[in-house]
């Protein structure tokens, strides 16, 4: 079986705010994209236009409607993929020694070379994060696009994993949790950044920003910026809309 160090020089991940997440999945078509152009073999699809599509996807986003003990119900969007953990039970499993973390970043990888395909480190993991690719059969996972943040061909802003690159409304966040004054570790700390299923044992690195209440909508008072809008603009219709009208009467 396969040992995790002992401690990181860093801990890069994710930090995704689900009070802004839109569920746009703009993030799964760009991780997939990336990572089917680049890193390690392609993320197959199977009958992607027949009647019962399936494929391999690093990055997916599920949508719940919720209802808070306050507020108004709302749906939350929720991202998923790999959280890098610093007790990843999917590395300790693999008895080829496939799946390993990094000393240097933190980073969970699968050497595909080693990798047999047993899907034991699917098994281990309790955030159903790994998928194994029908065509390859080798298993695959979020690498945070390590091909991508190291590259000094690509300009500065581009470093940074594609979902983050790519998200239009910033709910997602790339960085080192390991530094206190990093941008994302303050953020966890003035939001109240959470662990995934933290009674797991797993010490996610990536985080969750909590979806903050909203607004009652229980009430509208004489004072609602709508209603000078929802006056009747004419008690009779003109032009076509007249037309109609007195059509629609004869019937």
């Amino acid at each position: 079986m396969t040992s995790l160090p002992d401690s990181t020089e860093r801990k890069l991940g994710l930090v995704i705010d689900l009070d802004t997440c839109v569920g746009c999945h703009a993030c799964v078509v760009s991780c997939k994209g990336w990572n089917t152009e680049n890193y390690g073999a392609p993320l197959s699809d199977q009958t992607p236009y027949g009647a019962d599509p399936s494929g391999t996807f690093l990055n997916r986003v599920h949508s719940y409607e919720v209802q808070p003990a306050q507020g108004a119900a709302q749906l939350v969007h929720f991202p998923k993929s790999c959280l890098h953990c610093d007790n990843a039970p999917c590395v300790t499993v693999c008895p080829t020694g496939a799946s390993y973390k990094r000393q240097e970043d933190g980073i969970v990888l699968v050497n595909e070379d080693a990798c047999i395909g047993c899907g034991l480190c699917a098994w281990a993991c309790p955030y159903g994060a790994r998928e194994m690719d029908a065509a390859s059969k080798v298993m695959k996972k979020c690498t945070l696009c390590v091909d991508r943040i190291y590259n000094e061909n690509l300009p500065e802003i581009d470093r940074v994993p594609a979902c983050v690159r790519t998200c239009p409304s910033n709910a997602r966040h790339f960085g080192d949790l390991a530094d206190p004054d990093s941008d994302v570790s303050r953020l966890v700390v003035a939001r109240g950044g959470m662990d995934l299923m933290p009674e797991q044992g797993t010490a996610p690195v990536n985080k969750y920003l909590p979806p903050r209440i909203k607004d009652r909508l229980d009430r509208i008072d004489d004072a609602d910026v709508l209603e000078p809008f929802l006056d009747v603009v004419t008690d009779q219709p003109k032009g076509f809309l007249g037309w109609l009208d007195k059509a629609l009467d004869k019937i």
